[in-house]
């Protein structure tokens, strides 16, 4: 494509609103100003306990079976049975998994308690720079009524 034509294609496009790029909500979509994703303080706690739950539950029973099958696949390797091999891959790639799945259930729980006490500071942050603006005003309006 030449660079002429680059640019009459963008000329040719530049009043144009592109509906693909546009957000569910915004412009002239519905919703009424706003996005479809919503999620309250409630919620967010509750996929916060439940990843950590499943923390917890994962760490305390997820490694059950390992001393049984590190035995058996041991028992069959030396009995020169090739599925002891196959066994030990299993229940080396169940560990792997296993992190990582603990890995992710700890990475949601903290991040989620980070964003909440970020969140409140936030929070506070504005509420004290609106109350130190509300007063700024009352001093303005004391004036004006003299």
């Amino acid at each position: 494509m030449a660079w002429d034509e680059w640019e009459q294609l963008k000329a040719d496009t530049a009043g144009q609103a592109s509906p693909g790029m546009q957000l569910a909500g915004t412009g002239s979509g519905g919703g009424g100003g706003q996005g479809d994703l919503r999620a309250s303080q409630k919620d967010l706690a509750a996929v916060g306990n439940s990843a950590f739950s499943l923390f917890e539950d994962l760490g305390r029973y997820g490694r059950d079976a390992w001393s049984s099958s590190q035995t058996a696949a041991k028992d069959l390797k030396s009995q020169e049975y090739e599925i002891g091999g196959a066994l030990h891959h299993v229940q080396a790639r169940w560990e792997k998994q296993l992190q990582s799945l603990l890995d992710a259930c700890a990475h949601i729980s903290n991040h989620l308690d980070y964003t909440k006490k970020a969140h409140q500071g936030d929070e506070y942050h504005v509420a004290s720079t609106i109350s130190s603006i509300s007063r700024l005003d009352s001093g303005f309006d004391e004036r004006t009524q003299r």
